[in-house]
Order: C-alpha cells, then sequence, then structure tokens
C-alpha cells in the first residue's frame, strides 16, 4: 500500500512539472509582423490589416481566442485592434490577421512596442498569456506614418 501511494505522489509530482514547464514555455511565445496593410482613412484615424505570426515554443497546441492588442511609439498610444482566432501548434507556427485602428502618427525613428493579452483554451481551463513585440524599423515604417 505504501509503494503505491509513493507512485502516486512521485505520478503527480511528475504531471505538475510537466505542466509548469509548458506553462513557463507557453510565456515564451513571441510574435512578429509579417504584413501591413492600409485599408481606410477616416477621421478617426487609418485602418489597417495587420498579419502576424506567433510562434510556440511549449508542446502544448493552443486555441487562441480573439486577441486585443496596442502599438505604442516611444511610450505614447498610437491605436489598438483585435486578431482573429487561431490555433497554434505544439513547437509550431501560426499566422493570423486582424485590424489596427491607428489613432496618432509617430515619428518615424519611434520605438515601436505591440503588446496585449491573448487567451488560450486547454481542454477545460484557459489561461491567459501576455506578449510584448517590438518590432524593427522596417515592419512598422508603413503603418505608424501612413508611408
Amino acid at each position: 500500500m505504501r509503494k503505491k501511494i509513493i507512485i502516486a505522489i512521485i505520478v503527480i509530482v511528475v504531471i505538475i512539472g510537466f505542466g509548469y514547464s509548458q506553462y513557463a514555455s507557453a510565456l515564451q511565445i513571441n510574435a512578429k509582423i509579417v504584413e501591413s496593410k492600409l485599408l481606410e482613412k477616416t477621421e478617426r484615424g487609418s485602418l489597417y490589416n495587420l498579419e502576424l505570426e506567433f510562434n510556440n515554443p511549449s508542446l502544448l497546441v493552443l486555441n487562441a481566442g480573439k486577441t486585443e492588442f496596442t502599438i505604442e511609439a516611444n511610450e505614447k498610444l498610437l491605436g489598438g485592434g483585435d486578431l482573429d482566432p487561431f490555433l497554434l501548434p505544439a513547437l509550431g507556427k501560426a499566422t493570423t490577421s486582424g485590424t489596427f485602428l491607428r489613432e496618432q502618427q509617430a515619428d518615424d525613428n519611434s520605438k515601436v512596442k505591440i503588446s496585449g493579452v491573448t487567451k488560450y483554451q486547454l481542454l477545460f481551463a484557459s489561461i491567459d498569456i501576455p506578449f510584448t513585440y517590438y518590432p524593427t524599423y522596417e515592419q512598422t515604417r508603413g503603418f505608424i506614418q501612413d508611408s
């Protein structure tokens, strides 16, 4: 009987350890801008279609719901947007698109930051994974100045 209890405790510890390691890996998910395209200019600002690629370093297949994000330049909010839901394979990449409304322009040499929180569904639980991405100048110059 004592041997069964020890085995059960070891199994539980291994499962918890694996779960935590995968959660820590999921926190390392990163994103990059694949494409940005100006859709229209309105009195509220410029509406863009953005395509982002997410890279999953974990062993978990993650079902991402709608993701809200903001874009800042030199710590000044430029605007925000939404990404469509997507499925992120284990140790893989997925591309999703969304819209972004830029309400303000930024200087051409601004340091741009994209941040948000994605809610991922796992079997019977969900986890919120924050992301922050600092795109290159080449990736952002088209939508920070309408160039």
